[in-house]
């Protein structure tokens, strides 16, 4: 019995160690610990302190809705290769036929079941478009329409519940308000850039379309950005990113969208009838200087001078003048020109709209039912509202050699039959008018109000004006122009 016991107490022993190695010796004799639970990673706070340290929230909220554009334009057949040393002789005499050119840009999904906003120059001309998405998918793209005078276009893949982007109200944007700019620049993946609004109203001039109210960010927008999207920190899209200003051909700083009020407008028009109506009053405009006012006794400079009315349209059926000055489009301020332009373009054909005019110092009130804006094959507007640019003029004093028109003369410059006014046949190169871009073809047809038809009466209406500012009214090309000069 003694070695028995002694074994069982061994065995004790021995279980008493072996527990203890595997829990008293490694933790002190204490319980080991549960195996730690998953941990959940918390993203960083988007603000502290009150100051946003994050954009990652609104970039999560909206890039997936934002797309790459290949458009293939011009896939031409390559020209078979030479098969004799007489082909290859005869082929130096022939054109060489191009491959395919592929562009790339950037769209802005608008709605769940595929519809695509981007710019008319993205995918004008293109025999196939592809658009891919954020995560690597791909879609063929047909056209839904183009409009060049906005540069914008709808493109539509067959695709259900996408991430898409809403549109915001772009006149409640303010000079100064954070967005970022979402696209695909020079085809190295999508990539966001951070600004503000550096102007709005905008125009630049540099696209094919007349209708320009461009937003102007700072955020950087380059080459393949063209068509992405301009969206606010609510995750809204206010603007579709379309043009750069630059020495360089690289972000400077400059760049402009598209409003997303305009982009809405030609939108929904082109997914409805896959065109844009436009109303127009058919009239020349341009902007009031100080000059020009005093020259045409107008106690303000605000508002948008009627330089010419064309005849038959609607403002010549409302009872529009030259010489009045349009202050109020439909109970909104009209500040220039490019304001006007679109107000009248943004409202349907067949509309009667309101104007506030001032006539001979006093207000009037016009009712006028706009005409559609009708486009030539090309796509140029025909007869629509045209701003001319504001320049300075003068006989003796004006430094130009002025005769009357004759049939002859009209006929040569391609001048209507019953022209009236002074022909501008020769201009001093050092004169007032020389410096306020009079040149050889043009016709004077009044000075300060006056209609002249004679050196005398030219001489008579400069003597009048004395040394004060001097407002010409300039026919040139078709269309007429006011143009001031100061005689002194």
């Amino acid at each position: 019995m003694h070695y028995k016991n002694l074994f069982i107490i061994v065995l004790i022993a021995a279980a008493a160690m072996f527990s203890g190695c595997k829990t008293g010796l490694l933790n002190g004799g204490e319980a080991p610990p549960a195996d730690p639970a998953p941990q959940t990673s918390t993203p960083p706070p988007v603000t502290a302190e009150g100051i946003r340290t994050s954009y990652a929230d609104v970039v999560e909220k909206t890039s997936a809705a934002v797309v790459r554009i290949e458009a293939v334009t011009n896939a031409k057949p390559q020209a078979p290769q030479p098969k004799t040393p007489f082909d290859e002789f005869f082929r130096q005499f022939e054109p060489q036929q191009r491959g395919p050119e592929r562009g790339v840009g950037s769209g802005v999904i608008v709605s769940a079941d595929g519809s695509i906003l981007t710019n008319a120059h993205v995918v004008d001309g293109a025999e196939k478009i592809t658009v891919m998405t954020i995560d690597n998918k791909s879609f063929d793209a047909k056209v839904v329409g183009i409009d060049k005078l906005s540069d914008l276009a709808v493109l539509k893949i067959e695709a259900q519940n996408l991430p898409f982007l809403s549109l915001g109200n772009s006149d409640n944007v303010r000079v100064g308000d954070i967005v970022l700019a979402i696209g695909n620049p020079l085809g190295i993946g999508q990539s966001v850039t951070s600004g503000i609004i550096s102007a709005k109203g905008r125009r630049t001039g540099l696209s094919d379309g007349s209708y320009e109210d461009f937003l102007q960010t700072d955020a950087a927008i380059n080459r393949g950005s063209s068509g992405g999207a301009l969206v606010n920190l609510s995750g809204e899209l206010i603007g579709i990113n379309s043009q750069i200003l630059s020495t360089s051909g690289g972000n400077i700083g400059i760049g402009f969208s598209i409003p997303s009020n305009m982009a809405k407008s030609v939108m929904e028009q082109l997914l409805k009838d896959g065109t844009v109506h436009r109303g127009q009053l058919g009239v020349t405009i341009q902007n009031l200087s100080d000059d020009m006012s005093k020259a045409l006794g107008i106690n303000t400079t605000e508002g948008v001078l009627i330089s010419g009315v064309r005849d038959g349209s609607a403002a010549a059926k409302a009872g529009i003048k030259r010489g009045d000055v349009i202050t109020v489009f439909n109970g909104e301020k009209v500040e220039d020109t490019n304001v006007l332009r679109n107000k009248v373009a943004g409202t349907q054909p067949g509309t009667e709209v309101t104007l506030k005019v001032l006539r001979d110092g006093k207000e009037e009130e016009i009712k006028a039912t706009l005409d559609a804006v009708q486009t030539d094959e090309t796509g140029a507007i025909k007869g629509n509202e045209q701003g001319n640019p504001a320049g300075n003029t003068e006989n003796g004093k004006l430094g130009v050699t002025l005769i009357p028109v004759t049939p002859q003369i009209a006929k040569q410059f391609e001048l209507q039959s019953d022209s009236e006014g002074m022909f501008v046949s020769n201009v001093d190169a050092n004169g007032v008018a020389a410096a306020a871009g009079i040149a050889r073809g043009d016709v004077i047809l009044e000075i300060n109000r006056q209609a002249v038809n004679s050196a005398e009466e030219v001489q008579a209406a400069l003597d009048k004006a004395g040394e004060g500012p001097v407002a010409l009214l300039i026919s040139r090309r078709g269309s007429t122009i006011y143009i001031t000069v100061r005689l002194k």
